[in-house]
């Protein structure tokens, strides 16, 4: 069953309540009040009547009004042909009339008017007549009331048409985000509810619009980078089939080969690794680590390599915090940190590791944008934006490096640095002195 659909069963329900509250009330009230009239003019006729009881006409008139008289004696007996009406007569306390007093009353549907005479008194009795009037001013509420049911459900129907009308709009809209299409938008129009729908849903296709073009930059990267060490690969070992390459030759041609195969597996690895993060079976083997054996171990390496691209290195330890940290991880986000940093940090310039209550890696590169600081860990942004001016990477570095970070409990920001580039601050969780 569509929405609109059930706005009209809703207006119609509705409609049906009141029109079934507003129909019992109207006809109590008609009821009521053909009650009261009907008192009202028998009362009358009991005050003309008075004067003239004695008269046989009189009666005979009465009678053939449907008014029964009950007779009243002066000792308070009631008496008369009509049963029922000498019954009512009795209920309504018709005896009390001989006091010299009025009486009105009622007995069931039947009115009853007593009053004082010569020898007693007497009471007229008729029963509440619903005449054609009555029953043709039920009829007519009825109808009325029938008319109203009918308006109410075409309303209802013309109501959930215009209300589902921007729905479908953004229905029709996701519909085709669904099979690719990104260029469409839903109108921000219609009520506040509605309005703030179609808002998100075109919030959504822009979403989509920049991932999806940021996939596409990553995978370009990507297929850039494997396509490099690949093309090496290739060429050295065609060389080497060709037997252009031979004698002392070999040896140097085997270290690229296998320089360059190294790289396409540490690639190939973190993008398993950037893959699989999100996964339930990501292996982390978390234990109490000292992070200064590991920032030492780390240091070795890089001091050598950084010497060879004429970048200096210096490590500064201040502190041996001991972490709740997976070993074989945390060099792993000590290796992309500083991988990271030499690559965009010029000849003659600085790149630090430095280990306090948190590990540090600071660069004398170009740094980032202020604005680009908060998005420096999204996957290929980076890579987007600087691709033009810097040495970058294919993007999928530091994105690995804050998923492993975060896996492990950790944060890690990005922020300028002293030294003029960037600075990354990875915090991890502490452990007792009981525990180390």
């Amino acid at each position: 069953m569509n929405l609109a659909t059930r706005i009209a069963l809703l207006c119609l329900g509705v409609a049906f309540v009141a029109v079934l509250v507003a129909g019992v009330v109207s006809i109590r009230l008609v009821l009521s009040t053909s009650q009261q009239v009907s008192r009202e003019i028998l009362r009358d006729q009991a005050d003309v009547v008075a004067g003239q009881i004695s008269n046989n006409r009189i009666e005979q008139v009465l009678e053939g009004q449907g008014i029964a008289i009950v007779r009243i004696s002066g000792a308070g007996e009631v008496s008369g042909a009509d049963r029922a009406a000498v019954r009512a007569a009795k209920d309504a306390g018709a005896a009390r009339v001989v006091s010299g007093a009025p009486i009105s009353g009622v007995s069931g549907r039947l009115n009853v008017e007593a009053r004082p005479s010569n020898n007693g008194g007497f009471a007229l009795v008729q029963e509440t007549s619903y005449t054609g009037t009555y029953r043709k001013l039920v009829r007519n509420i009825l109808f009325a009331l029938a008319i109203g049911l009918v308006v109410a459900c075409l309303a209802g129907l013309a109501l959930g048409s215009f209300l589902t009308r921007p729905l479908r709009r953004v229905a029709g809209v996701a519909h085709a985000m669904s099979t690719g299409r990104r260029d469409l938008r839903v109108p921000v129009v219609g009520p506040v509810e509605l309005a703030e729908v179609a808002s998100s849903v075109n919030e959504l296709a822009d979403a989509l619009q920049r991932s999806e073009s940021r996939q596409r930059d990553f995978l370009l990267s990507v297929s850039h980078e494997l396509r490099t060490p690949l093309t090496a690969v290739t060429g050295f070992a065609e060389s080497l089939a060709d037997g252009v390459v031979s004698g002392e030759q070999v040896a140097p041609v085997g270290t690229v080969i296998l320089s360059e195969a190294h790289r396409l597996d540490r690639l190939v690895s973190d993008l398993l690794d950037l893959a699989r993060l999100g996964a339930d079976d990501f292996r982390l083997d978390m234990a109490v680590v000292s992070l200064e054996p590991v920032v030492r171990s780390a240091a070795e390496v890089w001091h050598a390599r950084c010497h060879a691209r004429g970048v200096s290195f210096s490590l500064e330890v201040s502190a041996s915090p001991v972490v709740h940290a997976d070993a074989r991880r945390l060099r792993q986000v000590i290796d992309g940190l500083l991988e990271n940093a030499l690559r965009v940090t010029p000849a003659g310039r600085p790149v630090v590791l430095a280990l306090s209550s948190v590990l540090e890696v600071r660069d004398g590169g170009p740094g980032l944008a202020p604005e680009d600081y908060a998005v420096a860990f999204d996957r290929g942004v980076l890579h987007a934006r600087y691709q033009e001016s810097r040495p970058v990477g294919t993007g999928v570095g530091l994105a690995l490096v804050h998923g492993l970070v975060t896996r492990m409990g950790g944060t890690i920001t990005a922020g300028p640095a002293a030294e003029g580039g960037a600075a990354f601050t990875v915090t991890l969780r502490p452990t007792s002195p009981a525990a180390a």
